[in-house]
């Protein structure tokens, strides 16, 4: 086993296609339904708000898609990502295990992002869309779409949830130097923002609610696609690119993983690091395969596996995911990208499938878990990521109580440099907690659509 340290790949290894686990699914995916007729979704339903080829992707089966020459070529800004060996927190945990990180807060949007907003405003720019609208949490996704409409030549107007909006200023200002519209969410430009409004004129808004204000502004506007940063299959696919990459990276290093860790909010980044090591498994590997989710969301852990909306406005098809209600408000945790009522239908249907395990964790003690990895590698994590930092932290540490010198491999999907006001919170003792209101999740779930 070698002593280095980084691990990387030439471009010419960078994944020249990207994998669809739909392809070896035990049992197929539930399909989409359309809200009116009940019935599963074709093609034409959703070609209001997609381009034909992000729709056909959305649907296939097909094991293996290539990824388009021009979209390769955007890759190499900053793909292969690096594989890190996180040898100083292995000695600041004083654990037998081998910590190692894939680190997707080196493209130019800061996050694993870009690896689906590249593709995204590819497939629209080629069908001749001139605009793109979308919704953003914490604004890793808005200022990678941002990023990407910028090489593409495409408008991006991005709905941000309000209080991720006045939390993060400088995320706003990332998406507006690419050339990005940055609107607080819930708005009044839309009929959907106008109604929540009228209900709750103080609401902070939740990624269901900015969903809603995107998709409406695509379905009544002729030149503009909607595209979403996580959830649906085709984002899970673009974001495979990490995972393949990091199979060929643990073989540079000498190991394999014995555990796979990443945060799930709306699954994709999590998708990206754990569907190819989900297809060896079921080809026969052992790799335990985990998720962490925030407490205050706890969608995988909490949630009911059933048909929902994908947004509060109900504008969206209906997917079979964990859900916590399409009208569930969570807490306004720093974790904006994490704050979603739902689970990537593939993400969920695979911890249904028992295919991989999920736990929680509250944002104060994922803060404290960032800080220790900071100090010991020096790379401060988004929000989100330090949720994956806790993950990997549990597993080497129960290591260290049983003495097993297993392999951990997690995903940092992201930095924390437009995040610090979350990182004074926390050293000033003002990061509090906020647990879910129990009474709002069961009215939530309450109103689940009744299907078949």
């Amino acid at each position: 086993m070698t002593d280095s340290v980084k691990f990387f790949l030439p471009e010419e290894k960078m994944p020249k296609a990207w994998y669809n686990l739909a392809a070896d699914l035990p049992v197929p995916l539930p399909p989409p339904l359309h809200p009116a007729t009940g019935q599963p979704l074709g093609p034409d339903d959703l070609a209001p708000i997609f381009p034909q080829a992000v729709i056909a992707q959305e649907m296939s089966t097909e094991r293996w898609i290539d990824i388009p020459a021009p979209v390769q070529d955007v890759y190499r800004l900053w793909r292969p990502a690096p594989l890190i060996r996180a040898r100083r927190l292995e000695r600041a945990l004083g654990t037998p295990a081998r910590i190692y990180f894939k680190y997707e807060g080196v493209s130019p949007a800061g996050s694993h992002k870009p690896n689906t907003a590249v593709p995204q405003a590819f497939y629209n720019k080629q069908e001749g869309v001139k605009r793109l609208s979308t919704e953003t949490g914490a604004g890793q996704w808005g200022s990678s779409l941002a990023f990407a409409g910028s090489l593409f030549g495409l408008e991006v107007e991005v709905f941000m949830v309000k209080i991720s909006y006045n939390q993060k200023p400088y995320r706003r200002a990332l998406m507006e130097t690419y050339g990005a519209r940055c609107i607080a969410s819930p708005s009044t430009l839309t009929a959907s923002g106008r109604a929540i409004l009228d209900r709750d004129p103080h609401s902070n808004g939740s990624l269901g609610i900015a969903i809603s204000e995107a998709v409406e502004v695509a379905a009544t506007r002729d030149d503009t696609k909607y595209a979403l940063g996580s959830v649906l299959n085709h984002v899970c696919l673009h974001q495979t690119v990490i995972g393949e990459e990091a199979m060929l990276q643990m073989e540079m290093a000498g190991d394999s993983p014995d555990v796979i860790v990443a945060c799930t909010g709306g699954g994709s980044n999590f998708a990206g690091l754990a569907f190819p090591y989900i297809r060896e498994n079921l080809k026969g590997a052992k790799t335990r395969i985990v998720a962490v989710e925030p407490a205050s969301c706890p969608t995988l852990t909490k949630g009911k596996y059933a048909y929902d909306f994908g947004d509060t406005g109900h504008l969206t098809p209906l997917v079979k995911m964990h859900t916590l209600g399409s009208t569930f408000m969570p807490p306004g945790s720093h974790s904006g990208g994490l704050r979603y009522h739902g689970m990537a239908p593939m993400v969920s249907h695979v911890k249904e499938l028992g295919l991989c395990e999920a736990t929680s964790y509250a944002q104060t003690e994922c803060f404290q878990a960032a800080v220790t990895f900071a100090r010991a590698e020096g790379i401060i994590p988004a929000p989100e990521s330090s949720h994956a930092v806790k993950g990997a932290i549990v597993e080497a540490l129960r290591c260290k109580a049983e003495g097993k010198a297993e392999a951990i491999l997690f995903n940092l999907s992201g930095h924390g440099h437009f995040d610090m006001q979350a990182y004074t919170d926390y050293f000033a003792g003002n990061l509090m907690d906020q647990p879910y209101d129990e009474r709002e999740l069961e009215a939530a779930l309450s109103t689940l659509p009744q299907v078949g």
